[in-house]
């Protein structure tokens, strides 16, 4: 393995699409990555392996506040650390954007995001019952204060 990270490029877009179909049950158009890539809201870190995209984190930022779009990492490289360090450079370019917090949602069922999100400092400050369409299960609002 050759894992290295990079930021969202043109290139990557047809890649990021494709895991995001693999990691999701509602995954995002290659136009919706395209129109993160061309704000300056939004910021993306890849973690690829070779020229592979093999994971991805996004944020959008607004108004001194952030907001985790989604992570992802292909099935294949799960529980090898490369969630955590995408989060930890989201979380770094967070502070240098001086962000006062971050938020994000997560299915109340992913006990293993949950655990990574906590293990950062994001505590749960709400719920949002029956979000995601596919299924109408709860989404968890977490926190982080920078």
């Amino acid at each position: 393995m050759n894992i290295h990270y990079d930021t969202l490029k043109e290139e990557y877009l047809d890649a990021i699409t494709n895991l995001d179909k693999l990691c999701f049950s509602i995954p995002w158009s290659k136009n919706l990555f395209a129109s993160e890539l061309a704000s300056r809201f939004a910021h993306y870190v890849l973690a690829l392996d070779g020229e592979s995209v093999i994971g991805y984190c996004g944020i959008q930022s607004v108004a001194g506040e952030g907001s985790i779009t989604n992570i992802a990492v292909h099935p294949a490289y799960r529980n090898q650390g490369i969630a955590s360090t995408l989060l930890e450079q989201i979380i770094d370019y967070a502070r240098a954007q001086k962000l006062d917090f971050v938020t994000l949602e997560v299915r109340e069922s992913n006990i293993n995001a949950i655990n990574l999100y906590t293990k950062y400092g994001f505590e749960l400050v709400g719920s949002r019952k029956g979000y995601y369409a596919d299924n109408h299960e709860t989404a968890l609002l977490m926190t982080l204060q920078l």
